[in-house]
């Protein structure tokens, strides 16, 4: 578990301070909290033609212990309380549903914790300060639950493809990982524009030994949805 104080003048951390009651009138929900657990919801073949289905006020499946990873060198603290984080840029459409359960309490669900979410543009580049595209934070409603959306991420460096995100349980404590995708899936979308600039890796997630090593655990199982897709991923804590 980090430390991390945060500022008394800091939007995320008036939200936390706010309680359950003042979150859900304040924003969309999403978050989590120390060490990270994760249950990715799956549908079989047959359902992939369906939108996924809400996880608010679902039954959460056995919770799955999964690596924590630090925030890398793209984070920046900007407390942009938002659901969708596209903020204009290209890219397939992507809705990413998170459910934040407490393990060590039988998967309840956790409310009002804050979750920031950032990642790349689908030429592979990270907003700075100023622009802020990509990157936003939600709080946890009461069912632990929130959305956010965005865009499916490009490639860089030697990386896979993913999505960061960092939990906020309250104003002090933090943790963090990232989301990665199925490699064939991938591989179809950077076949499209406006992916297609660039010439794609062959294998975009095998070259990362992160992925290798607990990609597994992490990916998410997204499933079409109107333009895009759409992904449902549950975030335990011990």
């Amino acid at each position: 578990m980090a430390e991390n104080p945060t500022s008394p003048t800091s939007r995320r951390a008036l939200l936390l301070a706010a309680g359950s009651a003042a979150v859900a009138a304040l924003a969309t929900a999403c978050g989590t909290s120390t060490a990270v657990l994760r249950t990715p919801q799956q549908t079989s073949p047959q359902q992939t033609s369906q939108p996924a289905t809400p996880l608010a006020g679902k039954a959460t499946p056995g919770c799955v212990l999964a690596t924590e990873w630090g925030t890398g060198p793209n984070y920046l603290d900007l407390d942009r309380v938002r659901s969708d984080i596209t903020g204009g840029r290209e890219g397939v459409p992507l809705r990413l549903d998170l459910t934040v359960v407490r393990v060590s309490a039988g998967c309840r669900p956790i409310e009002g914790a804050a979750v920031d979410l950032w990642q790349a543009d689908a030429q592979g580049v990270y907003s700075n300060g100023e622009d802020g595209f990509l990157r936003g934070t939600q709080v946890t409603d009461s069912a632990g639950t929130c959305v956010f959306r965005t865009i499916v991420p490009g490639w860089y460096a030697h990386l896979a493809p993913h999505i960061h995100f960092k939990v906020h349980p309250d104003a002090r404590t933090e943790t963090s990982s990232h989301l990665f995708f199925p490699e064939d899936l991938l591989l179809q979308l950077y076949a499209r524009q406006p992916y297609a600039r660039r010439k794609a890796p062959e294998k975009p997630n095998g070259r990362d030994d992160r992925y290798r090593d607990s990609g597994a655990t992490l990916t998410l199982a997204p499933e079409p949805d109107g333009a895009g897709y759409r992904a449902a991923y549950t975030v335990g804590i011990a």
